[in-house]
């Protein structure tokens, strides 16, 4: 679930495995590698887990149909 940082309403789902997120957030963001590492490892064992403070660019919601036209 992708959800605006400003408090907005606008909850997305985004339908993805775990494979492909981690290599969305290595690609498109600039989080250390210690804290995908550590996400990674909460999220296999964890249903729910959450990483705040992603920011994604607009081209990348763009790309996963965040922004509707």
């Amino acid at each position: 679930m992708i959800r605006p940082a400003c408090g907005l309403p606008g909850d997305y789902l985004f339908p993805t495995d775990g494979d492909s997120l981690m290599r969305l957030l290595r690609k498109e963001t600039s989080l250390p590698e210690t804290g995908l590492a550590r996400f990674q490892k909460n999220f296999s064992g964890t249903p729910g887990a959450k990483r705040l403070g992603v920011n994604l660019s607009d081209s990348v919601l763009t790309n996963i149909g965040y922004f509707i036209d």
